[in-house]
């Protein structure tokens, strides 16, 4: 019978090939009657970059963990006397010397993130993908990509940066040309922390959320805060035809991005701009139908759920530079000093040396930054201290690459051993995926060998209570559901080895 079929079936073929042109198109391809090449698995076309997770030491505790890790700090040894002399008189003794001590703790977290599997799903994807083994997969990506957000931009209620309530804002208008209707103009500002920034990502039309209540699989219910400030005092500025809108604040610790609200009448300001400075211009009609202040009516930048990631640390403990530095200026782009460096990052490795006999191993900067390093390190003022490699292999043409970056930095303050502390390191430059703009993060990852008489060399240190672990939950409808969990903090025990530069324009 299987026979006849196929020759039935080719004889049918064969007849409506030869047919009319109207039931030749009644079967074409459009009807859909055709095989269907499904490659298999599916493409997982999303990144999963986690450099700080990547390169953090991850330790875990031998015995014993409780609520927190603790530590003793000794920050200064002080000799008696004059600290730095060691004169004594033939035959008598010396003073005794004094130490600096205090004790430090971070709370152990839980980080954590769930999906699930439905009975059905499960039987229609058997022979395409092992839908058990890649929702795991994905599960797990997602997760590390929390951690290393968390390692990054966590700030937490103990420990780290309530924004608070920014300054209010300072307004002029002056210029021609602009388009901004005449009127008189209120302003306010929202400034937010890194998690903040990284919940907006510089969308005026999407806005932030303040506070977000999230349900569990379990059914219960917990909330996060976003990342914000609570919003300044509003000011006004009359503006006429043709003038431009200037607006400025003074930079607010911990900030890395500000939201300005303008409105035509008090109390009415919407979202208008986001930017990564603290100064902004409108020159334009205002948008309509975005976010309103009256969504703003607390400080919502900390989360007791956190632990103080690597900026918020350098924020409060490091080495801090705003551009402008020393002023409460409206943001500046970096500057080249003119022999392939820059002055801003070259006065933080200055400080970072003199104050601590430290440097960092390597730099983080956003995708703007690296492209502006590059820019002013790479100019015609530095032109004759680049060396341009010729292959000897004869036959060889000459060949020219377009493009290139800046990969390494060199400090020259740090480098060599115990006993030649000089002669310069190449420090890494690094871009990171969820850096904001305007935002450099140096880390010095493991303090010199000058430091490491307690053999604890590394400077933070993820540590773990529980590492990585997978819960099956039992089934209780007709899908499987996953969680992957970790209790962790991260413990930074020298925050002085970090480094920041914040409030660079972009340029």
């Amino acid at each position: 019978m299987s026979n006849i079929t196929q020759d039935t079936m080719a004889l049918m073929k064969a007849a409506l090939k030869n047919s009319s042109p109207e039931l030749a198109k009644a079967v074409s391809t459009s009807t859909g009657l055709t095989y269907y090449d499904l490659q298999a698995p599916a493409k997982n076309l999303y990144p999963v970059i986690t450099k700080l997770r990547n390169r953090t030491p991850r330790v875990g505790r031998p015995t014993g963990y409780g609520t927190q890790a603790n530590w003793k700090v000794v920050s200064a040894i002080t000799g008696s006397g004059f600290d730095a002399m060691g004169w004594i008189p033939e035959g008598q003794r010396s003073g005794a010397m004094s130490y600096t001590t205090s004790n430090a703790s971070a709370p152990y977290v839980t980080i954590g993130e769930e999906d699930y599997l439905t009975f059905e799903a499960e039987s229609a994807g058997e022979g395409f993908e092992d839908l058990n083994a890649t929702v795991s997969m994905r599960l797990l990506q997602k997760m590390m990509r929390k951690e290393e957000t968390g390692l990054l931009a966590g700030n937490a209620s103990v420990g780290g940066i309530a924004l608070g309530t920014p300054s209010a804002p300072s307004l002029s208008a002056s210029g021609s040309g602009a388009t901004l209707p005449s009127a008189t103009y209120y302003v306010a500002v929202v400034a937010l922390s890194p998690e903040g920034w990284l919940n907006n990502k510089g969308s005026v039309a999407n806005g932030f959320t303040p506070q977000k209540t999230i349900t569990g699989m379990d059914g219960s219910t917990y909330t996060l805060n976003g990342g914000n400030s609570n919003k300044s005092s509003e000011v006004s500025q009359a503006v006429t035809l043709g003038q431009t809108l200037f607006a400025s604040v003074t930079p607010a610790a911990g900030a890395v991005a500000y939201c300005w609200f303008v409105g035509t009448s008090s109390g009415n300001e919407t979202l208008q701009a986001v930017t990564t400075i603290n100064s902004v211009a409108f020159n334009a009609p205002l948008a309509g139908g975005t976010q309103a202040i009256s969504t703003v009516t607390a400080d919502c930048s900390q989360n007791s759920l956190a632990f103080s990631g690597y900026l918020v640390s350098a924020f409060g403990g490091g080495n801090l530079i705003t551009q402008p530095t020393g002023t409460a200026g409206t943001g500046t782009p970096l500057t080249a000093s003119g022999r392939g460096s820059i002055n801003e990052i070259d006065n933080l490795l200055y400080n970072m040396w003199n104050n601590y006999r430290l440097g960092p191993t390597v730099i983080y900067v956003s995708a703007q930054e690296q492209k502006n390093i590059t820019n002013k390190v790479l100019s015609n003022a530095s032109g004759p201290l680049l060396r341009y490699e010729v292959s000897a292999t004869p036959g060889q043409p000459y060949a020219i690459t377009a493009g290139g970056q800046i990969r390494y930095y060199y400090n020259p303050f740090v480098g060599g051993g115990m006993d030649d502390a000089g002669g310069g390191d190449m420090i890494p430059v690094a871009a990171h995926p969820d850096l904001m703009p305007g935002t450099l993060l140096a880390v010095c990852e493991k303090l010199p060998e000058w430091y490491q008489s307690n053999e604890v060399p590394n400077t933070a240190e993820v540590i773990t209570r529980r590492d990585y672990y997978r819960v099956d939950w039992p089934l209780r409808t007709r899908r499987r559901e996953y969680g992957i969990y970790a209790e962790e903090v991260l413990a930074v025990y020298a925050p002085f080895a970090l480094g920041a530069i914040t409030n660079i324009a972009n340029g």
